[in-house]
């Protein structure tokens, strides 16, 4: 099974715009999250991350979309971050079954940003960090959040395991 993205949803109320993505990732959900809550694992495939304080209210610098707060977290579930200039950004993971997740993407921002292609190429970029050579899963050792070498890696601060 491979990744897919759903077409995504453009909304526009006053001057305030609304991407939203559903995208289908054939790892598990909680294999997900380091992607969008870690410093490597955003910048492995969305942007460069110079601060992450991996909690409610933690600073967040985002290095092409802004510096501002994290103004959701419930590990293995949600990551929002609203930057200045840059908007709400939200990941919300869910299970897909046993191997797969979805993510559930929203970004709200006013006045010019990011355009849904931009983001479409970015969750792209996701789906093939986890694409291994046979199985549609990253190799051990490798993918966003992984570990050097052939060690997966160690969990994220507050996270189950």
């Amino acid at each position: 099974m491979s990744g897919s993205i759903e077409q995504g949803i453009s909304q526009t109320h006053g001057n305030t715009h609304i991407l939203h993505f559903v995208v289908r990732i054939p790892v598990r959900a909680e294999d997900i999250w380091a992607a969008v809550a870690t410093p490597e694992g955003l910048g492995g495939w969305c942007t460069a991350v110079d601060v992450l304080e991996p909690r409610l209210d933690g600073l967040v610098a985002l290095r092409d979309l802004g510096t501002g707060r994290v103004t959701a977290w419930d590990v293995d579930r949600v990551a929002e971050y609203t930057v200045e200039g840059g908007g709400r950004i939200r990941f919300h993971l869910e299970r897909d079954g046993e191997g797969a997740g979805v993510l559930r993407f929203t970004h709200e921002f006013q006045g010019e940003g990011e355009s849904e292609s931009g983001w479409r190429a970015r969750f792209e970029h996701l789906i093939e960090k986890f694409a291994g050579p046979e199985s549609g899963r990253p190799a051990r050792g490798e993918g966003p959040g992984a570990g050097p070498g052939d060690e997966p890696a160690e969990p994220l601060p507050g996270q189950l395991t």
